[in-house]
């Protein structure tokens, strides 16, 4: 059986989908690995560390052309149609963003794979390419914001004076948001945290943080997310929430919901009262942002205010994000092979969820409704 890693094409991304010791477990179960020429060079594992790994260098028709395809980003449609019908491909495949590739892989009769679609269950916790990606973009947020904010973020006492600390105010304590909640620590800041779920209460006061309780009923979704909100929820969650952020140095949102635009948490009046220098990362603008005034990819400044809308903040460690990344995607691999072949079994809790199209069908109801509503 013949395993593909093309090179990612989208412009900015560095993370490769296999990494050399990945590709070497691989070929000692007895499969064969293809990497496209040049693919892991953005996340600096060259062609030789594959060699030596056991992997072949080839070019980019025949690792779309293999039984099972691996990537990072969705395919292009130029992609979509180098893969033979039958095969697997596994990637990030963001149905609500990309309903046209997801149209076309069930054109191509492509068993499609999505990993931001893995069940979030024990058994699963190895495949969690989400958490494992979100957490470091946590940790990058905070570096970032660190980079733009004027002042520094530990406490000092020198003989010229005693400098305050930061104060970080960390909204959303998914798995970005705590890791953001540990860096910020680690980095002398002080750090508030704020949630829609109060049962992440204690994780936030573990890493040495304040947790804000607002008046506001829970709003716990299913698999561990927070569920959609109410606009009114929302309306009430931005006036309660308005004097902590005009009172921050430093304010990391982090808060998504899968297939779903980002909610606004942070808006353009309370932007207007955060002190001139203060900073904003915005994690969620690849899914629109947090903070009204965010756009997307770009890093602009409102009333003396910077506003980081970084997308893909992963792809800004590539090493770590790869190595990471690649465990999630071959373990899901190893899930979908038996004695050496494909062998998917849609019995599988795991399986099942995590797979888009399937024999020329969208067969994920949730991916099925994200890309109806996203053709509307």
């Amino acid at each position: 059986m013949k395993i593909g890693v093309p090179k990612e094409s989208l412009a900015g991304e560095r993370r490769v989908a296999l990494v050399p010791e990945a590709a070497r477990g691989l070929v000692k179960s007895g499969l064969e690995v293809g990497v496209e020429a040049g693919a892991g060079a953005s996340a600096f594992f060259s062609d030789a560390t594959y060699i030596d790994a056991g992997a072949k260098v080839t070019d980019a028709a025949t690792a779309l052309g293999s039984d099972a395809v691996l990537k990072v980003q969705p395919p292009t449609p130029d992609e979509v149609g180098h893969l033979r019908p039958g095969a697997v491909l596994i990637s990030f495949l963001q149905p609500a963003t990309s309903a046209d590739v997801v149209v076309a892989l069930a054109k191509q009769k492509v068993s499609a794979f999505s990993l931001d679609l893995v069940p979030r269950i024990s058994r699963a916790q190895s495949m969690d390419a989400l958490s494992s990606q979100a957490g470091i973009a946590g940790y990058k947020s905070v570096l970032l914001a660190a980079n733009h904010l004027p002042k520094f973020f530990p406490l000092l006492m020198t003989a010229a004076g005693t400098v305050a600390p930061a104060r970080v105010l960390v909204m959303g304590a998914g798995v970005a948001g705590l890791q953001a909640i540990a860096t910020s620590r680690r980095l002398g800041a002080v750090v508030e945290a704020y949630d829609v779920r109060p049962a992440v209460k204690d994780e936030v006061h573990s890493l040495g943080a304040t947790f804000l309780e607002l008046p506001l009923e829970a709003q716990e979704g299913t698999g561990g997310y927070a569920r959609e909100q109410s606009e009114d929820f929302l309306r009430r969650q931005r006036e309660l929430l308005g004097d902590r952020v005009a009172a921050s140095d430093v304010v990391i949102t982090t808060a998504a919901i899968p297939g779903r635009k980002a909610p606004i948490l942070v808006t353009a009046d309370m932007v207007r009262r955060m002190r001139p220098g203060s900073v904003i990362v915005d994690l969620a603008a690849e899914t629109g942002g947090n903070c009204e005034l965010t756009k997307p990819g770009e890093i602009i400044q409102v009333g003396g205010v910077t506003i980081d809308g970084t997308r893909n903040l992963p792809s800004m460690m590539p090493v770590h994000a790869s190595q990471l990344y690649s465990k999630n995607v071959s373990t899901l691999l190893q899930l979908l092979i038996k004695d050496g072949g494909l062998k998917l079994d849609f019995n599988d809790e795991i399986v099942k969820g995590a797979c888009v199209t399937h024999d020329g069908a969208i067969v994920n109801p949730r991916a099925k409704e994200l890309v109806e509503a996203a053709s509307k």
